[in-house]
């Protein structure tokens, strides 16, 4: 049995963004300035956060961010930044460069939500829920391979090996006492259905009291989220035990701007 942290962060901001442009896969924006600010803002947030792997999509505004956190990072030195096709953002097909407004307008000609909604040449969201089942698999596997020395004995009904109780606020949050700690960026729409497909079809648990409606919402630029993952790991076969939510958007590294 394995157990390790999971940080994932959506990239800062992009000229797009800030002017309600939908980017998805066809439009490779890199950061505007305050893109750079705010990735900069959250590799200073997690500077002494203890990551042992680093994921990101191979999208300029993943990569970019992916860095500016690794180099800000006390102990990111010599860590590789793994790109994976997988975690690019949702297509948006004929949408892609027009108005998010426009999209929403879309939506609701359909009698549906925007992120329900899927334009002509689009993804739906099972299509992005099959790309990141295959990213999870790869990842799976690369933390087994890389952390056999971590692995232990798979006891039935274990204990998670994060901290319980409530939350101190601090940007170790449920992996003071994780030895192995993977970071992942990747995108906005992407992180939302990874989200809902934690929950929904793996069972991920979420924090007491959580607001559904917030767990499922966008998460800002450079948002946080965290979960704990717990594998189990027979010979070559690496299989998800359990998932736990810690935190979903969490954007302290943010309030400054915010107020």
């Amino acid at each position: 049995m394995l157990s390790f942290g999971l940080t994932i962060v959506r990239h800062g901001e992009t000229q797009y963004n800030k002017d309600g442009l939908l980017q998805g896969q066809g439009i490779d924006s890199s950061l505007s300035e305050a893109g750079i600010q705010q990735a900069e803002a959250v590799g200073l947030y997690l500077e002494d956060v203890h990551f042992t792997n680093v994921f990101a999509s191979d999208m300029k505004r993943a990569k970019q961010t992916a860095e500016i956190i690794v180099r800000k990072n006390k102990t990111g030195n010599g860590l590789e930044i793994v790109t994976d096709p997988s975690l690019k953002e949702r297509s948006f097909g004929i949408a892609e460069g027009g108005r998010v407004e426009d999209m929403r307008n879309m939506a609701k000609a359909a009698g549906q939500l925007i992120p329900e909604f899927t334009p002509p040449k689009g993804e739906t969201m099972d299509q992005v829920k099959v790309r990141i089942s295959m990213f999870l698999k790869a990842m799976f596997q690369r933390m087994a391979d890389d952390h056999r020395d971590k692995v232990r004995p798979d006891v039935e009904n274990q204990p998670d090996v994060e901290t319980a109780g409530p939350l101190a606020g601090l940007p170790n949050d449920g992996v003071q006492d994780v030895p192995v700690h993977a970071l992942v960026v990747t995108h906005g729409a992407y992180m939302r259905v990874a989200v809902r497909y934690f929950i929904e079809d793996l069972a991920c648990s979420v924090p007491p009291g959580s607001d559904m409606s917030q767990v499922f919402s966008a998460c800002s630029n450079t948002g946080i989220c965290r979960f704990i993952v717990t594998l189990r790991c027979c010979n070559d076969d690496v299989t998800l035990l359990r998932m736990k939510c810690i935190f979903i958007n969490r954007r302290d590294h943010l309030k400054a701007e915010d107020s």
